[in-house]
Formats: C-alpha cells, sequence, structure tokens
C-alpha cells in the first residue's frame, strides 16, 4: 500500500521505517529541509538503536523516500498518517497547531477518498477536529475518514516494541477504514484492539498516565525504604511476583522523563479540569516526580553541609533515560542547573549527547571520557543508567577521584561491592 507520514519525528520516522519494512511503499513529509537532506542520505536524525539498518535497507529497497513537498508526498497516498508533534501549552493542554496545519495541508493537496490515520498523541475529541478541519478545508468534494491509532513505543526500544507490541489500537467510526488500517499492520501479527476514535485516543493517556503512577509510587515507596532500613529493590522483586502488579516500571530513582509521560500526565489532568472531574492521582504523581529530583540534589548538598562551592561533581548521564539522545525533561537537567547555581563545578559524560543547548547557560564541563570525568571529583552523579556505566570497573574509576562518593540516581549499583560508598 501507498502511504505517506506527515512528520519526521520520533513517531513519525519509527513507523515510516517499520511500514517500509513490512512491504509498503512509504513516503515522509516534513518542513525541516536540513532534516530531509540527511534522511534521504540514510542519516537518521535521533538516536533509536535498530532504526539506521531500517532506514538504509529500505531506501536503498525504494520503499522508503522523503521529501519537503506535500504535493510529492500525497500524489499516490491510500493513507496519510499524521505524526506531528504536540507540544505541552503553558496551562498543562496539548497545543493542537501542528496537528490543525497537517489536516489543512492534507484538505489542500487531496481530491479523492482518504483514511487519515492520527499517530500523534492528541487530546480525546481530537480526531473529530481533525476530519471536520480537513471537510471544511477541502477544495473539491471526497469521502474523509479519520483513524486514531496512537503509539505506545519505547524510546530506545522502539524498533523491538513495533515488532513485537502487546496491542494495536484502532480507532476508528467506519469499519472499513478500520479494516484498511489493520490490514497495514498485519504482518507484524500483533493482537489488534478495534474501539471508536475517543476511546483510542483515551487508551493512550491513561496507559500512560498509570505508567506514571506506578513510577511516582515506587519512588515514594523507595523514599520511605530509606528511612525505615528497608531494601526499595527487595520491596519491588516482591510485589512484581503478583501477577496483578508486575515488575514493569517498579525501579526506583529519579523519576519519569522525555516527551510522552511528563507531557501527557499534564495534558490528562488538564482534561479532568475541563471537565470538572479529578484525577487527583495523576496530579499526584506530576508531584511527586517533580519532587524526586529536587530531593536527590538535597542529598547531595546535605552530603557538603549545604555548600558545593567549588567543588568537582561528576554527572554520569544527560538523556532523560539509556539508549536515546532526548532531552526533553531529562532529570540531569535540574540537577546541574541546581548544582551549578551553587556554585559546583560540573562534569558531564554522555555515550551520546555530546552537547546540548538546553544547557547553555549553564557552566557545565563536557568531558570526553569516563576516567576525565571523574578525575578528582568530589562527589560522582549516576544520572542516566547506561550500560557502560553500571558496568564500569568502580573500583579503578574511584581510585581517581577525591575519595568520592557515589550518589545512584538510578539505585543500579546497589549489588556493587563498593556499595560502602554509593548512597
Amino acid at each position: 500500500m501507498n502511504v505517506a507520514i506527515i512528520g519526521t519525528g520520533y513517531v513519525g520516522l519509527v513507523t515510516g521505517a517499520v511500514l517500509s519494512e513490512i512491504g509498503h511503499n512509504v513516503i515522509c513529509l516534513d518542513i525541516n529541509e536540513e532534516k530531509i537532506t540527511k534522511l534521504k542520505k540514510g542519516e537518521s536524525p535521533i538516536y533509536e538503536p535498530g532504526l539506521d539498518e531500517v532506514l538504509e535497507r529500505n531506501i536503498a529497497g525504494n520503499r522508503l523516500s522523503f521529501t519537503t513537498s506535500a504535493e510529492e508526498a500525497f500524489e499516490n497516498a491510500e493513507v496519510i498518517f499524521i505524526a506531528v508533534g504536540t507540544p505541552q501549552g503553558e496551562d498543562g493542554a496539548a497545543n493542537l497547531t501542528y496537528i490543525q496545519q497537517a489536516a489543512k495541508d492534507i484538505a489542500m493537496h487531496i481530491n479523492r477518498n482518504l483514511i487519515v490515520v492520527v499517530k500523534s498523541t492528541v487530546p480525546v475529541g481530537t480526531n473529530d477536529l481533525i476530519e471536520e478541519t480537513i471537510r471544511t478545508n477541502a477544495i473539491g468534494s471526497f469521502q474523509v475518514d479519520v483513524v486514531s491509532n496512537p503509539e505506545f513505543l519505547r524510546e530506545g526500544h522502539a524498533i523491538n516494541d513495533t515488532f513485537l507490541g502487546d496491542r494495536i489500537v484502532i480507532g476508528s467510526e467506519n469499519e472499513h477504514a478500520g479494516s484498511t488500517v489493520e490490514s497495514l499492520f498485519t504482518k507484524l501479527n500483533i493482537p489488534f484492539l478495534h474501539t471508536n476514535r475517543r476511546s483510542a485516543e483515551m487508551i493512550k493517556y491513561a496507559s500512560n498516565a498509570f505508567l506514571a503512577i506506578k513510577i511516582s509510587y515506587i519512588n515514594q515507596i523507595y523514599n520511605l525504604c530509606e528511612k525505615v532500613g528497608a531494601d526499595v529493590n527487595d520491596v519491588a522483586d516482591g510485589m512484581g511476583m503478583d501477577h496483578r502488579i508486575g515488575r514493569a516500571f517498579l525501579n526506583a530513582g529519579l523519576g519519569y522523563g522525555g516527551s510522552c509521560f511528563p507531557k501527557d500526565t499534564e495534558a490528562l489532568a488538564y482534561l479532568g479540569r475541563e471537565n470538572e472531574i479529578s484525577i487527583s492521582l495523576v496530579d499526584a504523581a506530576i508531584q511527586a516526580n517533580k519532587e524526586q529530583r529536587i530531593l536527590f540534589v538535597n542529598r547531595v548538598l546535605e552530603h557538603f553541609n549545604g555548600n558545593v562551592e567549588g567543588k568537582k561533581i561528576a554527572v554520569l548521564g544527560l538523556a532523560f533515560k539509556p539508549n536515546t539522545d532526548d532531552m526533553r525533561e531529562a532529570p540531569s537537567l535540574d540537577i546541574i542547573r541546581i548544582l551549578s547555581a551553587d556554585g559546583a563545578e560540573v562534569h558531564v559524560i554522555d555515550p551520546v549527547v555530546k552537547e546540548t543547548k538546553l544547557l547553555a547557560e549553564v557552566a557545565v564541563t563536557h568531558s570526553k571520557t569516563l576516567e576525565e570525568c571523574v578525575q578528582s571529583a568530589e562527589a560522582v552523579l549516576l544520572v542516566t543508567e547506561w550500560e557502560e556505566f553500571v558496568r564500569a570497573d568502580w573500583e579503578e574509576l574511584l581510585a581517581l577521584t577525591k575519595n568520592a562518593t557515589i550518589f545512584d540516581g538510578r539505585n543500579v549499583l546497589h549489588n556493587h561491592k563498593l556499595i560502602s560508598q554509593v548512597v
């Protein structure tokens, strides 16, 4: 099937790559000329394990192409995916500017019956709005069916999650349109859930908010464990053995970040307020997540009796989680800004993120090697649990420091023989 995808961000690019991998002809549209130029060369603008190989293979096989021209992208498309960003507004609501523009672009360039699939995470009722926008702005008269198909990808595992996902949700008001979208993904052999559009939209928000609550809950249990002498890892293991709970997302640490959980929990909370429905659990999770990284910084400050002026502090990890270069809502940002503002000499290292404009205003030194980063440090903060950090020779690293204490922000060094220096 001929497929066009609007947006070459994380969701759009992975979706395009996978659809081409299973045999569809895919063309991805983006207004960013620099990004499209790189993609035409097979250069991915994002770091995602396994993505480069899929891109190269399908570009070479003429199943995947890229353009900045809407006319070119839509010319032969049987199905058009919308996968543009829905950034959070100041009030917590999702900003639908890019969604509305995508709908208008479709209306201006299409004059035949069409199925539009919305991959973007959008508030309940947005698919209705998209359908109405296309019909209102259409130049000709044609049938448009808008289908909600939310994504459930984990950054750093997106390719694997696409091929081995738990479910594919299809929200449609038209049975034929829903069946057509299902046929796109049949080769993936993943269970389908067919529902209406508003339920599909809500499934995405409800799922992410539930996982965010689970993360915030185990973090608060961790804080309590620290006070009463319990081991949160044993607690999480014991909880996770109950099949009603499960072990996933019970990893205590600095809380969640990235492009989904922060934005989606805020959007769901906003939706609740707009409809005068209390979703206090989501509000509490949002607050707990903000507090978690502050509590971590306070532990560091308390270790130095509140004074980190001139202290060299090594921060290991910038990305919000391993196997991605995504810095959106990364805990490292708050931690580094606070310590730097208090006069600390902050040195950072990340295997993928080498520089970031998000720290342009902060006096921070980017190290090239792990050894360079911890050299003469008085504290080492493990902020992102990259495998190379977790499996490092910590005895050798600590020998380079000024008898530094390790602050394990991800709670992954608990079985290390140097546990006496890990807090």
